[in-house]
């Protein structure tokens, strides 16, 4: 059986095929002040997308997979940025916190993450195997969809071509047919040439 890894497909596309999947459960839920709130001190507008929330909800539980465990002031840096001042130096700033926690608290209620226990490294969440079965469905059904490579035919390899010799070339009339004629040409310019003879005078006319 084939064993399907989030690593094997885009992130950005993994996140989108989650949300759509966060979006059925009915522990996720975005509230009312999410379509007019930042999602931090550095952005300028609220987010342009309405189902922003969830989107946001499947890249933090992409993030636990991978780093977990993990707590809300690391994703909070996560998700910072550098604020425009003007004329002043850009700044960093954290994220907005409300929005991390309310999201780590919807994902442990629907059973995707968990708290660590006290054996653990450190504290934080980790995610559990529901919520590696989402992302893992996620990514089977990426690679399933995307198209498959077209079949490389095998290398044949050419017949040694048959050896021809080549003609003389005496034997290629149309490349020499102006031959002969330079032969008869070289021949007239070797013959010796007669002597000349002495014009005689001419005589006068007798009266």
């Amino acid at each position: 059986m084939k064993q399907y890894n989030i690593y094997d497909v885009d992130p950005t596309e993994l996140i989108e095929t989650a949300a759509k999947e966060l979006k059925s459960m009915p522990h996720l839920k975005a509230p009312e002040w999410a379509t007019f709130a930042k999602t931090g001190h550095s952005k300028e507008r609220a987010p342009v997308r309405e189902d922003w929330w969830y989107v946001r909800a499947a890249s933090i539980l992409r993030k636990t997979y991978r780093y977990g465990p993990l707590g809300s002031n690391w994703l909070r840096r996560v998700y910072g940025g550098k604020k425009n001042r003007g004329h002043k130096k850009e700044h960093f700033y954290r994220g907005s916190g409300s929005i991390v926690r309310k999201i780590l608290q919807q994902l442990e209620a629907a059973g995707l993450i968990a708290k660590t226990e006290k054996t653990a490294p450190r504290k934080g969440r980790i995610i559990t195997g529901k919520g590696v079965a989402l992302l893992t469905r996620a990514a089977k059904s990426l690679i399933e969809a995307a198209p498959k490579p077209a079949p490389v035919r095998p290398h044949v390899q050419d017949k040694p071509k048959e050896h021809v010799k080549e003609k003389p070339m005496d034997e290629h009339p149309a490349q020499h047919k102006d031959k002969p004629k330079a032969q008869e040409h070289h021949a007239e310019q070797q013959k010796p040439k007669a002597p000349e003879q002495p014009i005689a005078p001419k005589t006068p006319p007798e009266e």
